[in-house]
């Protein structure tokens, strides 16, 4: 089954191009069924990738899911096509007159600065402190988990040496997670981040458990609530070019980075480079999706 999304969202297309299984809003109307709603808060500047990235992911699964974008009023986009936001966002203060199944919280450009600093800082917590009790399941990526972890327990982010940047083998700690059903041993996923949260702070947190690590990165994918809660401090959902594009960008304007380590051929960004995630970022986010359907309220009144 589809995610269903305007017909009129670019993603729309773009998705209909891969083959990806979508399907228009008023053709879903006509259907006798009640889809999982999830809303996704984007917070990323590269607003129209992040929406294809998410719902390319959120489209491998038999369950037909309602999507409801959400942007922080609270913060002027720049970077946004003109009159996306207005036509196809809903703001803060709509989203949370609603109940959902699942809300996505993605990263943010903004880790090297003070939580409280982040202009839309305020709407976010209270997104948060919403979410506790009117969304069955909370997905958190890189500093949206960051912020997560920070407003619900107090964990510190600390800065990196050196950006932590490229494909990093990661490791399952708990294999009866339905988080992790068909995963192997050792996945590959992409990282991106100045920053990390403290894992010596989630590891004394008893609300919290650390399901999946990297010897280079630390903590990967944190949960709570039997995963109602779910923080994630890498991406899963980044495209092939996403960090190509961020290594260019870079570079372009004089900042200091190193090439993505495991990513191009011999470490040469003259080659293509290789996509070593994909399989179990489709798994992860369709046992997500699994999760919440099979144990989220039929009646949203009764979260």
């Amino acid at each position: 089954m589809p995610i269903r999304i305007p017909k009129t969202l670019p993603a729309y297309n773009s998705l209909r191009e891969e083959n990806v299984f979508v399907i228009a809003d008023t053709r879903a109307a006509r259907q006798d069924i009640r889809p999982l709603k999830v809303a996704i808060a984007n917070l990323m500047p590269t607003t129209v990738d992040t929406e294809i990235q998410l719902l390319r992911l959120l489209s491998n699964t038999p369950l037909q899911v309602d999507i409801t974008l959400v942007h922080m009023g609270s913060h002027e986009s720049r970077n946004a096509p003109p009159g996306h936001l207005e036509k196809f966002y809903v703001s803060t203060e709509k989203a949370m007159r609603t109940r959902y199944d699942g809300l996505i919280i993605t990263g943010a450009p903004v880790e090297t600065l003070p939580f409280e600093e982040v202009d839309y800082w305020n709407e976010l917590a209270s997104l948060l402190d919403y979410s506790k009790n009117n969304v069955w399941s909370t997905l958190h990526i890189c500093w949206g988990a960051q912020a997560g972890l920070y407003w619900r327990y107090g964990i510190p982010k600390t800065g990196l040496s050196q950006k932590l940047f490229g494909i990093f083998a990661h490791g399952v700690n708990e294999r009866h997670s339905p988080l992790f059903r068909g995963f192997d041993d050792e996945f590959l996923a992409p990282q991106s981040r100045h920053t990390e949260s403290s894992g010596e702070a989630i590891a004394k947190t008893p609300a919290l458990t650390i399901q999946s690590e990297t010897p280079c990165g630390g903590v990967f994918i944190v949960t709570a609530r039997e995963g109602r809660e779910v923080y994630i401090t890498g991406h899963l959902e980044y495209d092939p070019l996403t960090l190509d594009r961020e290594y260019r960008r870079d570079l372009s304007k004089g900042l200091p980075i190193t090439v993505p380590q495991n990513y191009y051929p011999g470490n040469d960004p003259s080659k293509a480079p290789l996509v070593r995630w994909r399989a179990h970022a489709h798994l992860f986010f369709s046992n997500w999706l699994n999760y919440v359907y099979q144990e989220t309220p039929y009646d949203l009144s009764k979260l």
